[in-house]
């Protein structure tokens, strides 16, 4: 996946299983009202996942090529504050929980220059079967490279928390 304007993954906080992904706000992503277009969020998330499971030796082409893959059921952002052209942002992403076929991935948008919390988001991902389109069960070595990250531990790693 190329990755979008702005977008520059920074690797692991320093916390296990806390992933960085850093945003420079394009013009591109502004909209008529003069902040970030909504549906900017949305793709940043994405790419902060794919950058996380990268990271983890996870990539794209590794799921493929055991036949599987990540889909999304749902996504929820609440904003919190708008960002503007040239912010700076890092999004942080965890694993939260992991089930048997699904697991929901969290995401904290936090503007650079002021340590604000701009967004907050979830997606709920279903792990399939690429032949079939049906979910899977997660193996073993996926779950192994995605430690599951309470919310205590990203208050605690960022001096912020989600659900503040």
């Amino acid at each position: 996946m190329a990755e979008r304007p702005g977008a520059d993954p920074a690797g692991d906080t320093r916390v296990e299983g806390i992933h960085a992904f850093r945003i420079r706000v394009p013009a591109s992503a502004i909209d008529a009202v003069g902040h970030v277009n909504n549906r900017e969020y949305i793709a940043w998330m994405q790419d902060a996942a794919t950058s996380h499971s990268a990271a983890a030796g996870w990539p794209e082409q590794r799921y493929f090529e055991t036949g599987a893959t990540w889909i999304v059921r749902s996504h929820f952002v609440e904003y919190l504050r708008p960002a503007f052209d040239g912010d700076e942002l890092t999004v942080h992403t965890w694993v939260h929980a992991m089930g048997a076929i699904g697991s929901p991935r969290r995401y904290l948008f936090l503007r650079d220059a002021d340590g604000e919390r701009v967004a907050r988001a979830e997606t709920v991902w279903v792990f399939i079967d690429v032949a079939t389109g049906r979910p899977r069960r997660i193996p073993a070595e996926i779950r192994d490279a995605f430690p599951i990250v309470d919310d205590a531990a990203v208050a605690a790693a960022l001096g912020a928390g989600y659900e503040e």
